[in-house]
């Protein structure tokens, strides 16, 4: 298969289109990468570009176009609606085909250093790449944008960048990246009024309490109130989801929906999604559309029927360090989930368990819900273990990049004791719900709540001897004192349940 990465650069202009027209061609100049995508906004003064290709080629290209922008455009004389921080403002690379995060994570350092050294842009690193924290969310290192940070970086530690040099030209800095694929989604209101805007985009977005994986800001787009947004996860939180939580906001202030934009490229399966969610097509399958079945091939079936349960097993056993035992506990955790939802289930519509009807009926939701987050980890646990491997080879030449690699592994290794951490704790909420089912579900099924239940009891303890491990691994290892309380406590809290489903098997099932 061809390895494939997606790079979609964020540049500070859209009013002069024979600068964007030099950038795109500095990208097309590159011959392994395939132009995809230019999407400008004239009140953003921004243009988004998408572009894909190998990641050698992908890699040069990024270097090019910004380049190329940093010898075009002056951020002291750049105005717009927009957020940023420089010429080329954040630049993520997207694992597509055959390319892990892993290996976006690699780029965005290398690229970092380059920039840094041979452009002396200031580079700070985000998302997947991060070497700090609080550097994860982009809004944070955008926070007093170009003016504000170009005070603040010759002044405070904390904001000093990854790479390149602690203070700010023409070209400002750039923020670059490895993340999942991302959609680009505005929400244009029936008003002026942008504090309206601002209160919507406050109340959707995940920093202030609304729906998880919605970054939001509120705008005034020609002469309209705008909700921007930028969707993280679309298949945890889709489309159809946000736009009705903006419609329900918007009529509190008496407006509504004029109408919305992309920015950029959307991968098929958000929109299908959202047609689904609208024409409560509920029996819905993917192979009923047309150009689906008609562009399957015997080799694509082929695949699609190995990629099942027994293939992540001969992955398990294969002689490579991922997927390891952290991946296997989230598996374990998800069989567990999938227990509970088929006791539920076989509940459901039997007139002797009528009382219960409501609350199986939610606890197949939630077990369901479990089981995806759970069968996500298996993949987790095993990219944030390959990260990790990474930030152990970036170099440690001066001290400065020793600095760097070191909070680069304490940051890394958290990362990696956290997914399992969040595994245990979906892990308990299995066998609650196992022992919910053990009390009151389908009693011919009782020893499917128990085995529910063990799965995820298993679940649980190879999660925890991954956290414990990687905190272990810490120089500062009160790093990680909060996790590992959380994690005492997750396993008291299984110690207690599994003593009643013992009961419980006794007093009615009888075992």
């Amino acid at each position: 298969m061809t390895q494939l990465i997606e790079c979609i650069p964020n540049f500070s202009e859209a009013r002069r289109p024979e600068v964007i027209d030099q950038i795109v061609a500095a990208i097309e100049s590159v011959s392994e990468v395939k132009m995809l995508d230019r999407s400008s906004d004239l009140d953003h003064n921004r243009t988004v570009l998408t572009f894909a290709g190998t990641p050698a080629g992908v890699e040069e290209a990024a270097f090019r176009a910004i380049k190329t922008a940093s010898e075009l455009i002056d951020l002291n004389q750049h105005t717009g609606a927009h957020p940023r921080i420089g010429a080329t403002d954040v630049v993520p690379f997207v694992p597509l085909s055959d390319v892990s995060m892993e290996e976006c994570v690699a780029i965005a350092q290398r690229l970092g250093m380059r920039i840094g050294g041979e452009l002396s842009i200031p580079v700070y690193l985000y998302e997947a790449a991060a070497t700090r924290p609080e550097r994860a969310n982009l809004e944070n290192i955008r926070k007093g944008q170009y003016e504000g940070l170009k005070v603040e970086v010759e002044k405070d530690p904390n904001r000093k960048p990854d790479f390149g040099p602690a203070k700010l030209g023409a070209a400002g800095a750039t923020v670059i990246g490895a993340r999942n694929p991302l959609i680009a989604f505005n929400v244009y209101l029936t008003t002026e009024d942008v504090d309206i805007a601002k209160k919507i985009a406050k109340a959707v977005r995940q920093s202030s309490g609304g729906l998880r994986y919605v970054k939001g800001l509120g705008l005034l787009v020609d002469g309209r109130a705008q909700v921007s947004m930028n969707l993280t996860n679309f298949r945890e939180t889709p489309i159809a989801r946000v736009v009705e939580f903006i419609r329900r906001e918007a009529q509190r202030y008496g407006v509504g929906i004029h109408h919305s934009e992309l920015v950029g490229l959307i991968p098929q399966e958000a929109l299908v999604d959202a047609a689904v969610w609208y024409t409560q097509l509920d029996q819905f399958d993917k192979e009923q559309i047309l150009e689906s079945r008609l562009f399957s091939t015997p080799a694509a079936a082929a695949s699609d029927s190995a990629d099942n349960g027994f293939s992540f097993i001969e992955h398990l056993a294969a002689p490579t360090p991922t997927p390891g035992g952290g991946s296997a506990g989230a598996y374990a955790g998800a069989m567990g989930a999938g227990l509970v939802a088929m006791v539920a289930g076989l509940t459901i519509g039997k007139k002797k368990y009528a009382e219960v009807e409501a609350e199986m009926q939610a606890i197949r939701v939630m077990a369901e819900s479990l089981r995806k987050e759970l069968t996500q980890a298996v993949d987790d646990d095993a990219s944030s273990f390959e990260v990790l491997m990474v930030t152990f080879k970036m170099p440690k030449e001066t001290d400065e990049q020793k600095l760097l690699r070191s909070a680069a592994i304490a940051q890394a290794t958290l990362n990696a004791a956290h997914v399992p951490l969040h595994v245990a704790g979906d892990s308990v909420k299995v066998m609650e719900l196992a022992l919910k089912c053990a009390k009151d579900a389908n009693l011919n099924a009782i020893s499917d709540s128990m085995s529910g239940f063990a799965m995820a009891r298993a679940a649980l303890t190879a999660a925890g001897y991954n956290v414990r491990i990687n905190i272990n691994s810490l120089e500062d290892k009160s790093l990680g004192d909060k996790m590992l309380r959380e994690l005492a406590e997750l396993e008291e809290r299984a110690d207690e349940l599994e003593k009643e489903i013992r009961a419980v098997m006794k007093s009615r099932g009888g075992i």
